[in-house]
């Protein structure tokens, strides 16, 4: 029973039982939705598409789990998404014969070079004049989706560079490549954070920036690089999901992402008020918030009660997350437990 209760105090246990009840939810009641089929070497099925569509949330969600790690927010990726899809898309551009106007290489590292300093602004405003985080990201989220608009004319831009699609398009040993890039960009934000001392730095100075300033951290130049780190994710994000449509549309690009990812990230056990992160959590936060989204849309719901079904779940994820909600009903646990 001790193992059981400690078990269930995990952070990431009560998210993988949501993803498993979503899945075994599927598993009954939608019709071949575990169904793969291998076409032209490639991998195809819900599952498949769950996988695809949850990257660029994903994406955000690694930067964003490190800024809400130190007690932050940052509402603006949605924009930046939009800003970078639109970047390399006017610089890619090309003709019916996919001939880009500059090379494709080149395009996405402006794009991402646009996103880093977006990332920058939101570190300076937050790390060196002061600002509340979500009015720093804010502003950039308001301003952000006006530069997107400029950069594309406030038009649908659209790309011919079929190299450029692999990003977004792609399938590798019968996997999105997008899975791949994500896979990657996981595995070094967490050999980073776990395997050096910056994660320990972080949480210090997401449970207490002061405390962390004494002990030596330079709290407000690791705030700057998190920003600058969550706006290169965001960077990324809006390159895969510019080459998924082969378009760049600067006022709906990325819109609503903040939100997924900001949702993925707590559900994926990363409290708000800063401290411990779990980046492994978020990945499937993220997963639950596509999985749910696909099942919903599966059954024919209409987006506008859609909605509420994904809050209604969303409450029970954390309140299952939440140890002074288990303890109301600790005889469910066999034992109450110590809140923390």
């Amino acid at each position: 029973m001790t193992s059981w209760i400690s078990l269930t105090r995990n952070k990431i246990f009560w998210p993988i039982v949501a993803l498993m009840a979503l899945m075994s939810f599927n598993l009954f009641f939608t019709p071949n939705f575990f169904r793969i089929e291998m076409k032209e070497g490639h991998l195809y099925g819900n599952v498949i598409d769950i996988l695809k569509n949850a990257a660029p949330i994903m994406l955000l969600a690694v930067g964003l789990t490190l800024v809400i790690a130190t007690k932050g927010i940052d509402i603006s990726v949605g924009s930046v998404v939009a800003i970078s899809a639109g970047v390399v898309a006017m610089l890619i551009g090309g003709d019916l014969k996919g001939n880009p106007k500059y090379p494709i290489e080149l395009a996405m590292a402006a794009a991402l070079g646009v996103s880093v300093l977006a990332g920058m602004w939101n570190g300076m405003l937050v790390s060196r004049i002061g600002m509340q985080p979500i009015i720093a990201t804010l502003i950039l989220s308001v301003a952000g989706r006006g530069i997107a608009m400029v950069t594309t004319n406030a038009m649908i831009v659209w790309l011919y560079a079929k190299p450029f699609a692999l990003l977004g398009q792609g399938y590798w040993y019968g996997l999105p490549v997008s899975i791949y890039l994500v896979a990657a960009i996981l595995a070094l934000t967490a050999l980073a954070t776990r395997r050096t001392a910056l994660g320990l730095f972080i949480e210090a100075v997401g449970i207490n920036p002061t405390a962390a300033r004494f002990a030596g951290i330079k709290a407000k130049n690791l705030i700057f690089w998190i920003y600058t780190f969550s706006g290169l994710c965001a960077g990324i994000s809006g390159l895969v999901v510019c080459s998924t449509v082969m378009s760049a549309d600067g006022n709906n690009a990325g819109v609503g992402y903040e939100m997924s990812a900001i949702l993925a990230v707590v559900l994926g056990g990363t409290s708000l008020n800063g401290g411990k992160f779990y980046l492994l959590g978020s990945m499937v936060g993220a997963l639950i918030v596509q999985t749910l989204t696909t099942t919903i849309y599966a059954f024919g719901v209409p987006p506008e009660i859609a909605k509420v079904v994904i809050a209604l779940v969303v409450l029970v994820v954390s309140l299952l997350q939440s140890v002074k909600f288990r303890n109301l009903f600790g005889g469910i646990f066999g034992k109450r437990e110590l809140s923390i």
